[in-house]
């Protein structure tokens, strides 16, 4: 083991240069407070590192809904899916140190697997290229179940695809590297981790995948409930097995020591990242994921990231020696983490400047503000600014969460400025339509989901509602 080394909306702003020791901090802060305001989120906390110190660490509103406790240095957070991350870097550190390979066959370290399992290597649990059934789609494997029976259970299924052709997400990886990781090492996944990666860090994180569970500084998370209008707390429980792809609670102040020690090769050794950065070759030649982390590149500068659960993300601009922590307990109507990243890093390095997003944003957030008049006016404003960007998939995203949240009159506007935009879309005319039906208009849904299936006659769908459609107009 290497030892460890101890306003106006920002949305409508310019993005201003500011040099690499400046960090425009009130900015970040006005910025984040809005979004923190449109989304109705309880808490939440951002930490910046720039040049392995750090720069920005912030927090916003309470625990939980149900006292007033403030979110501070000591409140764990809920990962969920970031979690993963921990967990490839347990793997590649045994790797480094040739305990594992990722070539190794899964077969060499568990014991009884399936025919069609055999040749599943651990590359492929970390790309998500395995192919093999993903665990939380069957509601009879149980949280308490034991790892034999989840595997022989599993065992039953088909094959998902071809291993290695595709990236398709699934927990069963993450659990089988749990399995791997515990073979190897003699230990428990968890002390494994928190010894390799968190041993200056002690009390600031845990490992539960049980939201019941009673932890001392554990903020809740919440799930809106569209139709009551309010915040339902998380009841989910995936038991000890989920622990490396979803069960880390941590502290901002943790979570930033540990990106320092990443960034400085404290964890890694600097070859190490680089394979573990690189992107793994599918079959398919679409998919693109490197060994446990997606990849983005904005002006062909590279990062790497993830997120879980739509209320965490991390972030690492290893070229620009910059990272990320971003952590909430919730949200209303669209997921952030991603949003608020890619923003305050624009706000950070003009170079890092994603146009198109900021102004995918922007959209976003002025169709998110109730009957906002000047929603379609700032859509078109943006538009101009690039007139080979297309904001259908985004349009049609807004639309339904309107829909979801019974603004029915606002997602029949928006979708109807998507068949505007997009008149050969059969998705687009297919939402329109069943804005429409949630309207009761059901003249107009079925005019528009017979226009979707003239553009595209496979579309089922639009066969299956215009029937029921025809129904209710005769029962009129």
């Amino acid at each position: 083991m290497k030892q460890l080394i101890l306003t106006t909306f920002a949305l409508s702003i310019s993005i201003i240069t500011y040099s690499q020791k400046t960090i425009p901090s009130t900015l970040i802060d006005q910025y984040v407070k809005e979004v923190i305001k449109i989304n109705h989120i309880p808490g939440l906390a951002i930490g910046i590192i720039k040049n392995d110190q750090i720069v920005f660490q912030q927090y916003y509103g309470t625990e939980t809904l149900e006292s007033d406790k403030k979110v501070d240095s000591n409140s764990m957070f809920r990962i969920y899916s970031t979690s993963k991350l921990m967990s490839n870097i347990g793997v590649f550190q045994l790797i480094e140190r040739g305990k594992l390979s990722l070539e190794d066959n899964i077969s060499k370290y568990i014991e009884h697997l399936p025919k069609e399992w055999q040749d599943v290597k651990i590359k492929n649990l970390l790309t998500h290229s395995s192919g093999i059934p993903n665990l939380i789609a069957f509601n009879d494997i149980l949280p308490d179940d034991s790892n034999d029976k989840v595997i022989e259970r599993l065992s039953r299924e088909k094959m998902e695809f071809k291993t290695g052709n595709e990236f398709r997400y699934n927990q069963t990886n993450y659990f089988l590297l749990t399995l791997i990781i515990q073979k190897i090492t003699g230990q428990s996944f968890e002390n494994f981790i928190l010894n390799n990666q968190f041993s200056d860090s002690k009390g600031q994180v845990v490992f539960s995948s049980n939201a019941l569970e009673k932890i001392p500084n554990r903020v809740v998370k919440y799930n809106y409930n569209s139709e009551r209008k309010q915040y339902d707390k998380s009841t989910d429980i995936n038991g000890i097995k989920a622990h490396s792809a979803n069960g880390v609670a941590i502290t901002l102040p943790a979570f930033l020591k540990w990106s320092i020690h990443l960034s400085k090769n404290d964890l890694l050794d600097q070859k190490t990242k680089e394979m573990m950065w690189q992107p793994f070759g599918f079959g398919n030649k679409k998919d693109v994921f490197a060994y446990g982390w997606d990849i983005s590149k904005v002006n062909n500068i590279a990062s790497y990231s993830f997120s879980g659960g739509n209320v965490s993300s991390y972030k690492i601009y290893p070229y620009n020696n910059m990272s990320i922590v971003m952590m909430s307990n919730g949200y209303s109507l669209f997921p952030i983490q991603y949003q608020i990243i890619n923003h305050i890093v624009a706000m950070i390095d003009k170079n890092l400047t994603d146009e198109y997003s900021l102004a995918d944003e922007t959209i976003i957030s002025e169709f998110s503000k109730k009957n906002n008049p000047d929603a379609e006016k700032i859509y078109y404003s943006m538009k101009e600014k690039d007139p080979k960007w297309n904001f259908e998939n985004t349009l049609n995203e807004i639309g339904y969460i309107l829909l979801r949240n019974s603004r029915i009159d606002e997602a029949v506007k928006v979708f109807t400025l998507n068949v505007k935009e997009n008149p050969q879309s059969a998705n687009a005319f297919d939402s329109l339509g069943e804005s429409y039906l949630a309207a009761k208009n059901y003249v107009l849904a079925l005019e528009n989901y017979k226009k979707s299936l003239a553009i595209n006659p496979e579309n089922t769908n639009a066969v299956k509602m215009i029937h029921t459609i025809e129904d209710l107009i005769k029962k009129k």
